[in-house]
């Protein structure tokens, strides 16, 4: 029997086999599946009566909220494409994506009352402006009312067909808007569902921004599996904490960058996390030393890597444990750090310039390609960026990392980020994880500078912890027994402010990179 794969039958599934059960609690409201499912239904069948048609895209501007989940289901019943915004963008930023998408409507909370006023001028595609928490031009819950409980016949679906549309951070270049069909999104929910471990009693934290890769897929797999979900409106450490405690949550996905934030918080230990037993580090590489430093704040807790993009929508691989136990704890903390072994549905390899294997060694770094059925169907209206990143059936990620032969992924870099002295190819993971690995280091980047005699030097940006002190020289002192001496940071500057970072909490690396290749003054180590 053909059956469309569509998320609509991961609502379905909800209402039916789970409709009593707690589904989506957001700040002080909590609804049933049964509750969530009959909203998702009246936004959908509400929708096509302010003008929503097949195919248009409906943005979001919002945190993590009950009305943005719900979008991930009535817009997508309604046939149109919900199309969450990083809220961190700038005018120019989500003018420029408003635009190249065409929306048609944009949904907003009225945290970006005075934004939206400015992009009313700049975005004249988008024909209706919802308010999703307040009177001001269309509410939301105008919408929802106009509409009707009626569930969705998904053997009218065409499985193909665009149901989200997520444009990329921008981190290394120009956003771009990646389109993923109801068949992709269905299949990269039932691999999320594989991951989860005791899913009865399973309470997901919704830590992660919901316009950052499509929820890293939480919001399907977690509706799938009747999991009660918690929405984190926005992320601050104490909030995170004070939910922990209060809904015994048991699982939740951070960025490197939050993970740090949430285990040198002051007030963390005042709150009881002995409910939590998954802690996901993913959208940036991961250390030994953090996966370390997060199991230590959360003792209940193990702590382990995921790894993907955009453009899969996103989990390709995670660092779940492949035997019983390991030889020893160095070894198990380097496995959970690791980008780890594909997730079902996906294959991975890592391949040099002419789409060979390199070696299985750890040693030959090349760039990681994917094969699956959630690999993106494309990025929206550019033909020509989807051709440069596709060999045949194999996704390039950009990523350079280095694999043993057990399928462990190591990733070493950004394509674009390897920094190249004297000939020799240096990772800045590698460089910033020996940094970050000093107990007096909150956080750090490592970018390419240049120079007259290597071409290229590794420069370091190094935050402190409060109250912690480091001199250049004690740094390197610490460095040089960890890296090989051309790895070694030539140019180190310590900051006070934080570092400079994406709406998904990634490193801004080209910012920091551009002052030093805009011929300012550089202080170089030896």
């Amino acid at each position: 029997m053909f059956v469309p794969l569509t998320p609509l039958r991961c609502l379905h599934r909800a209402i039916d086999v789970f409709g009593s059960k707690t589904g989506i609690v957001s700040g002080d409201r909590s609804f049933t599946y049964a509750q969530f499912g009959e909203r998702c239904e009246k936004l959908a069948t509400g929708l096509p009566k302010f003008g929503i048609t097949p195919g248009d895209r409906v943005a979001y501007l919002s945190f993590n909220t009950h009305q943005l989940i719900e979008g991930y289901y009535g817009v997508v019943q309604a046939r149109g494409i919900v199309m969450p915004l990083n809220v961190r963008l700038s005018e120019l930023e989500l003018t420029s994506i408003l635009c190249h998408s065409g929306a048609k409507m944009l949904m907003f909370e009225n945290d970006f009352a005075q934004m939206v006023e400015k992009l009313r001028k700049s975005c004249p595609n988008v024909k209706k402006w919802v308010c999703l928490d307040g009177s001001s031009d269309l509410s939301y819950e105008e919408i929802v009312d106009a509409g009707h409980p009626e569930r969705a016949d998904i053997f009218t679906f065409d499985e193909m067909s665009i149901a989200e549309l997520f444009y990329t951070s921008g981190s290394t270049g120009t956003p771009k808007g990646v389109t993923l069909a109801h068949r992709t999104l269905y299949l990269h929910a039932l691999d999320v569902c594989a991951l989860n471990k005791d899913v009865e009693s399973m309470v997901d934290l919704h830590t992660i921004p919901m316009f950052h890769a499509n929820g890293w897929g939480r919001p399907q797999g977690s509706t799938n599996m009747g999991i009660p979900q918690v929405m984190v409106r926005r992320f601050e450490p104490t909030f995170v904490y004070e939910l922990i405690e209060k809904h015994k949550a048991t699982d939740m996905c951070l960025v490197p960058t939050m993970a740090n934030a949430m285990i040198n918080a002051p007030d963390r230990e005042k709150w009881n996390t002995s409910s939590m037993r998954r802690v996901m580090i993913g959208g940036a590489a991961a250390s030994p030393e953090l996966v370390e430093r997060v199991e230590k704040a959360f003792p209940t807790a193990e702590c382990i890597a995921g790894y993907g993009l955009t453009e899969t929508a996103p989990v390709l691989t995670s660092s779940r444990h492949k035997v019983p136990s390991y030889p020893s704890n160095p070894e198990r903390l380097r496995r959970q750090a690791s980008a780890g072994w594909p997730v079902p549905g996906v294959t991975v390899r890592v391949v040099d310039l002419e789409m060979r294997d390199v070696p299985r060694d750890m040693q030959s770094i090349g760039e990681v390609v994917a094969m699956g059925d959630h690999v993106m169907e494309g990025y929206y209206q550019e033909p020509e960026a989807t051709a440069a990143v596709m060999s045949g059936h194999w996704f390039h990620t950009g990523d350079m990392a280095v694999w043993d032969e057990d399928s462990y992924l190591y990733i070493v870099d950004r394509k674009k980020e390897i920094i190249i002295s004297g000939g020799e190819n240096i990772s800045s993971i590698e460089v910033e994880r020996a940094i970050f690995s000093h107990p007096a280091v909150f956080e750090c980047a490592v970018v390419a500078a240049p120079s007259d005699k290597w071409g290229e030097v590794p420069a370091a940006i190094v935050v402190l912890k409060p109250g912690e002190s480091l001199t250049t020289d004690e740094l390197m002192v610490f460095l040089e027994e960890r890296l090989g001496k051309f790895k070694l940071p030539r140019i180190i500057e310590f900051s006070t402010e934080p570092l400079p970072k994406t709406g998904t909490g990634k490193i801004r690396k080209m910012i920091l990179k551009e002052k030093f290749w805009a011929g300012k003054e550089k202080r170089v180590q030896g």
